[in-house]
Parts: structure tokens; C-alpha cells; sequence
């Protein structure tokens, strides 16, 4: 018998499985095994168990939503202290907001129990996924987060771009939208506006107005001049040299010693810190100035110029300045007066004319004698 036994040949020791297959079938085994009290007990510790790690969960969820309502409100009011675009501001927020809950989702999820790196995971592959499938709309939308933050045009501002040209009306994450003079509302995507070029019309706070004129070969270019100046003079809107300039002394003295009624009622601590950003803004200030005093200024009084002798005027060019917002004001004003007086004051515009002169040649020949 024993040698029977030895003679039974011995089968291969399966293969260990993996814990992950192997720890459901144990479990199962064990509650097969469980008597129906013993099941009943380990049924009531879970739920308990449950109960307290889902309220522990309502807790945290509620707990953050109340810190992260407070962190919007402080983010609100650093970027209104701050005076940040509207855009930007409601732009930055929409992402605070949904960065911390996100991370709190996420949060409330691992204290239920739930394995968070899968949903991660997910969340990466949807991201890969969206990004790949609107690759031109991310592209807007990285380009309207640069224009939020470069700011080359704000909303109110003129400005011409992509074969369009109107008011900024909204600048949004995708798109600007401008209205054309003629009461257009034109959508414009960002990407293009972030790496094309625009042109800004109310960028600078002066621009340059001008005007051709034509007059006829033998009038006098001093009288007609004259009469040019003369309706420039009374026009109130155009700026001349020295005189753009407000005197900045009268305006900020009363506001400084507001500030420092306010900054002695404030205290120490808090006096110091205002100081502190005091003395830093005055050294901007002072660096932006001697930055401007680089800077040629472009305001320069009227001028009247013989700017070309065509065939059948003499061409003039007339220029002033004027602030950004009067420019169309001060253009057409001008243009209608310098219509209606020139020609009263005995200058006169000419048409288009051409002179031809005829030459009249006679043949000479001999005359026909009768024969």
C-alpha cells in the first residue's frame, strides 16, 4: 500500500493568483462559511461603517463649499481693488471656481471609499480626447486668455482687424465682439486677433487730423492759408502744442491728504504696509515719466502745406490734432467750414479741367491756272 501510495504521481501546484483576483474569491469563501448571525453582524458594521464615512463626507463637501464661496468673494475683491478688465476678472474666477470644486469632488470621492485615481485617469483621457477634437476652439480660447492678460485693445476702444473695424462691445473666452459704425454686431475669433495684427485707433489719447484741399492755379496760397488758420483757430476741440498737458498738482493734493486722514485712523501695522505701496507706486510713477520724457511729443500746432501741384489744382494739406474721441467731430466741422468759407473769401476750388490748344496749319499750294 505504501508503495502504491508512493507511486501516485503528484500533480503541479497551480499557479498563486493574483490578489486581485484571488481576494473576491476568498471573501466570497468566507461568507459561505459565515454563519447567518455572524453575516448579519458584519452586514450592520458595514452599513455603520458606511453611514459614518458618508457623513464624514456630507460634511467635508458642505464645509468646503462654504471655504470655497469665501475664496471667490476674497478673489472678487483683490481683482475690483486691483481694477482688473471685467473680462478677465469673470474669467479668472469661472476657473477658481471650478478648480476647487473639482478638488473637492474629488476629495468627498476618496472619503467614501472610492479609488480617485481612476477618475483621474478619466478625466485626463476626456481631456486629451475634447482637446484633440477642438483643437481650433482651444486655440481661441488660449488666444482670448492672452488678450485678457496683454490687453492690447479693451472694450470701448475702435479698432480694426481681421478686414473688420468697429467698437469693442465684449470681449469673451472664444470670440470679440464688435460693433460696426453702422450698427453691425460682428463676432471675431481670437485666435486670429492674438497673433495678427490690430489696429488700435483709440489706443493713443491724440490723433492727427488732416485734410486735402484743392485750389485753383492762381490763387494766392498766403490768403488761402490765412482763411485755413483762421477756421482752425475757432475750432474749440483742436489741441495745440503745450496745451494737452492738465496741471496734475491741483488734483492729487486733495486726494493725498485724504489719504493721510485715512492713514491716521488706520494702525501701525497697517500704516506701514500703506506707506510701503505708496513709496512703491511713487517710484512707478516716476519711472513711467522719465520713460515719457523719452518719448517725442506728437502734439504740434495746425499746419497749412503745398503738398502737391496737380494737373489741374494746387493740392494743400491740412493737419491739426484733436483727442481720440472728437477726431470724427473735428473732421467733419472743419470740412464743411472750409467748404462753405474758402470759396466767400475768394478762393476757389477747381475742377477737373484740360486745356487743348488747336493749331491751324494752311496748306499752300500753287493754283490751278486754266489751261
Amino acid at each position: 500500500m505504501l508503495f502504491r501510495f508512493l507511486q501516485i504521481p503528484v500533480m503541479p501546484a497551480a499557479p498563486a493568483e493574483p490578489d486581485s483576483v484571488a481576494a473576491p474569491a476568498r471573501e466570497l469563501s468566507n461568507l459561505k462559511n459565515m454563519s447567518l448571525d455572524d453575516l448579519m453582524a458584519r452586514l450592520v458594521n458595514d452599513l455603520v461603517e458606511f453611514a459614518i464615512h458618508l457623513a464624514i463626507a456630507i460634511l467635508v463637501f458642505y464645509v468646503g463649499k462654504f471655504i470655497i464661496k469665501k475664496l471667490y468673494h476674497v478673489t472678487a475683491s483683490i481683482l475690483t481693488r486691483r481694477n482688473v478688465e471685467r473680462s478677465l476678472s469673470t474669467f479668472v474666477l469661472s476657473l477658481v471656481r471650478i478648480v476647487l470644486y473639482f478638488i473637492l469632488i474629488v476629495t468627498v470621492i476618496g472619503i467614501l471609499g472610492i479609488n480617485t485615481s481612476s477618475f483621474i485617469a478619466i478625466f485626463a483621457s476626456v481631456g486629451v480626447a475634447i482637446g484633440m477634437a477642438l483643437s481650433g476652439t482651444l486655440q481661441n480660447f488660449a488666444g482670448g486668455v492672452l488678450i485678457l492678460l496683454l490687453k492690447p485693445y479693451k472694450i470701448g476702444d475702435y479698432i480694426e482687424a481681421q478686414g473688420f473695424s468697429g467698437t469693442v462691445t465684449e470681449i469673451q473666452i472664444f470670440s470679440t465682439v464688435i460693433c460696426t459704425p453702422d450698427n453691425k454686431s460682428i463676432l471675431i475669433p481670437n485666435g486670429g486677433l492674438s497673433t495678427g495684427s490690430i489696429n488700435n485707433w483709440s489706443k493713443q489719447e491724440y490723433r492727427r487730423v488732416q485734410w486735402d484741399v484743392g485750389i485753383s492755379y492762381g490763387d494766392d496760397f498766403d490768403h488761402a492759408a490765412q482763411v485755413i488758420h483762421s477756421i482752425l483757430d475757432s475750432e474749440p476741440l483742436i489741441v495745440r502744442a503745450g496745451g494737452e498737458d492738465v496741471p496734475k498738482g491741483s488734483q492729487e493734493k486733495p486726494q493725498e491728504e485724504k489719504n493721510e486722514e485715512a492713514e491716521s485712523k488706520k494702525g501701525w501695522l497697517r500704516m506701514v504696509f500703506s506707506r510701503h505701496r505708496e513709496k512703491l507706486r511713487e517710484r512707478e510713477e516716476r519711472q513711467a515719466a522719465a520713460v515719457e520724457a523719452l518719448l517725442s511729443r506728437p502734439v504740434t500746432d495746425p499746419t497749412v502745406n503745398i503738398s502737391e501741384l496737380a494737373d489741374s489744382s494746387v493740392n494743400l494739406v491740412v493737419r491739426a490734432w484733436a483727442r481720440s474721441s472728437d477726431y470724427w467731430t473735428v473732421y467733419y466741422n472743419v470740412i464743411s467750414r472750409i467748404y462753405s468759407e474758402l470759396p466767400r473769401k475768394g478762393v476757389s476750388f477747381p475742377f477737373p479741367q484740360m486745356d487743348v490748344h488747336i493749331v491751324s496749319t494752311s496748306a499752300t499750294s500753287p493754283a490751278a491756272t486754266p489751261k
